[in-house]
């Protein structure tokens, strides 16, 4: 076992000279590590096949290098011995993750060191065995990496669906410059605010229990945005919080935007599809949908996620922030409402994909998840399972398929 340290910050580059550096879990992928530094003085070395484990906060996140590379102290590495199979220390020491975290120390960053670490059990077992559980378990993991990359190349695709849709339509029109780039002739490009109302809404005062006990009408804050489709509210508010903090009623079909966002919330947008109200940080845009369909112009604002990110970035109300007024004043490509409705189709259909891609993904680490626990515990024998555990989540796979053709 080694325990990482850090060169001076002067010898790092990312350009790749020297050897690959990594420093924590931030290097970390789902199995191994992937440099985004380099060093051309290392002072502790890690070699391909060594199981790398996080020793700062967070504490205990493993992974296994692929090369010759340097680690700094927020790793140690640790080298499989002649009675350890590799794949069964590195399944063996993630299973132990929350024993190592209870077993950090630190007031501002928790961290275990080399003695907490020398220390650690872990389960053990014949050789045969940990041969077997870990192919097994490599196995599962494999499972889950081709839904990773399933889940990538379908965004990817969507991504180049987008570009292709919002310029250049689906009639096969010659093209015209607008201040948004090339459209079909057919399209108009128009001021957000023409389409529909545009407002935000705000947050009753917590101390006040009359605006929060036993409220029954839903308040989203802007992290409801993530879920694109939002059905269900996790707060809710009273009708006097309705009445005296002059909060807005959105119906179903509105477009939620984040105006302000910590990390990358900022810019991101839903389609509401229950009636709710809404806090400071969320606008609205309810739309004309006679004119603007809702999915459409959701699609439209998450190709334009960058540009909006810049703009809160370097304007707004506060640092971070869009305005409504702002977004009154965003042009946005207006097709025929047949051909809006024909890409709606077409981005749904990728969107279905993706999602199917998503849920295999959580039944697949579930089911890894339960089978770590009951493998390194011995509640199961490695010999019971054969490959029926693996059909058992292909099965699982194969019954989303089928719910989601439904």
């Amino acid at each position: 076992m080694l325990l990482g340290q850090s060169p001076p910050s002067s010898t790092y580059n990312e350009i790749g000279d020297g050897l690959p550096f990594f420093q924590g879990k931030v290097d970390f992928r789902r199995l191994h590590p992937v440099p985004r530094v380099w060093c051309t003085d290392g002072r502790k070395f890690a070699e391909s096949g060594d199981i790398l484990i996080s020793v700062r906060a967070p504490v205990g996140d493993v992974n296994v290098a692929t090369e010759h590379c340097g680690i700094g102290r927020g790793l140690a590495a640790v080298r499989p011995g002649p009675d350890s199979d590799p794949w069964f220390l590195y399944f063996a020491l993630l299973h132990t993750k929350p024993t190592l975290e209870a077993m950090a120390t630190g007031s501002t960053f928790a961290s275990v060191n080399r003695s907490t670490l020398k220390d650690l059990d872990i389960p053990f077992f014949d050789r045969l065995t940990q041969i077997a559980i870990g192919r097994f378990l490599h196995s599962l993991i494999h499972q889950i990496e081709q839904e990773d990359q399933a889940v990538d190349t379908a965004a990817s695709l969507k991504r180049a669906a987008m570009r292709s849709l919002f310029t250049k339509g689906l009639r096969g029109e010659p093209q015209k410059e607008t201040e948004i780039g090339p459209v079909p002739e057919s399209w108009n490009v128009i001021k957000l605010g023409t389409l529909g109302r545009i407002g935000n809404g705000s947050t009753p005062k917590k101390a006040n229990s009359a605006y929060w006990t036993d409220g029954t009408y839903p308040w989203l804050t802007s992290a409801k945005v993530y879920d694109r489709e939002v059905a269900q509210a996790d707060q809710f508010v009273t009708m006097r919080a309705l009445s005296e903090c002059h909060l807005p009623r959105v119906q179903p079909g509105a477009v939620l935007i984040a105006i302000t966002g910590q990390g990358k919330t900022l810019g991101h947008c839903a389609v509401l599809r229950i009636e709710a109200t809404l806090n400071q940080h969320l606008a609205y845009v309810a739309l004309d949908q006679s004119r603007m369909d809702s999915v459409f112009l959701r699609g439209y604002i998450e190709t334009q996620y960058n540009y909006l990110r810049q703009v809160g970035a370097g304007g707004g109300s506060t640092k971070g922030a869009l305005t409504c007024g702002f977004l009154r004043d965003l042009p946005v490509p207006v097709p025929p409402m047949n051909e809006q409705r024909e890409i709606v189709t077409i981005l749904d259909a990728i969107d279905r994909k993706i999602d199917l891609h998503r849920r295999k993904r959580v039944v697949l680490e579930q089911f890894f998840e339960t089978l770590l626990h009951k493998l390194m515990t011995g509640e199961i024998r490695i010999a019971a399972l054969d490959l029926s555990a693996l059909q058992l989540a292909h099965d699982s796979s194969l019954e989303l398929n089928r719910t989601d053709a439904k």
